[in-house]
């Protein structure tokens, strides 16, 4: 089965992961990452166009996980805005979304107040997701 594009807020919060060095790179295509409320590790696989990761939305949704997407970043597959990730630090994605229960609401108030340029952060959204469409990533757990 191939996995689904993330919605987009899912692109920030792995770029998020990534500025509050919750990502480990353990080896080429594998990571774990913690969530961000510390409660959760997420384990990562990615190689030969197939992922894995143990996050609701891979697993339950079909769709490529804010831990895949940060996996990637971590590896060098995926661009990283190094400005735009350290407006995004520590952000409490879980209660947020939990709060607003609207990403795009979540979106609106995270560039509100975090002073982030709207249309900058699109097209950077824009971009990875370009990027992980041309890679078709498969699901598969892990052997």
């Amino acid at each position: 089965m191939y996995l689904r594009l993330p919605p987009r807020i899912k692109v920030l919060e792995a770029l998020g992961a990534l500025a509050d060095g919750r990502v480990r790179l353990l080896a080429p295509g594998r990571c774990e990452v913690v969530s961000s409320e510390g409660d959760k590790i997420y384990t990562v696989h990615v190689a030969g166009g197939y992922a894995y990761s143990n996050d609701n939305g891979t697993v339950h949704r079909g769709y490529v996980g804010y831990p895949i997407l940060a996996c990637l970043m971590a590896g060098g597959a995926l661009p990283v805005d190094r400005e735009l990730a350290e407006r995004l630090r520590g952000i409490p994605w879980k209660r947020l979304n939990e709060q607003f229960k609207k990403y795009e609401e979540v979106m609106r108030f995270i560039y509100a107040e975090r002073g982030i340029d709207r249309a900058r952060a699109e097209s950077y959204i824009a971009s990875v997701l370009g990027e992980v469409e041309k890679l078709r990533l498969r699901f598969k757990p892990p052997p």
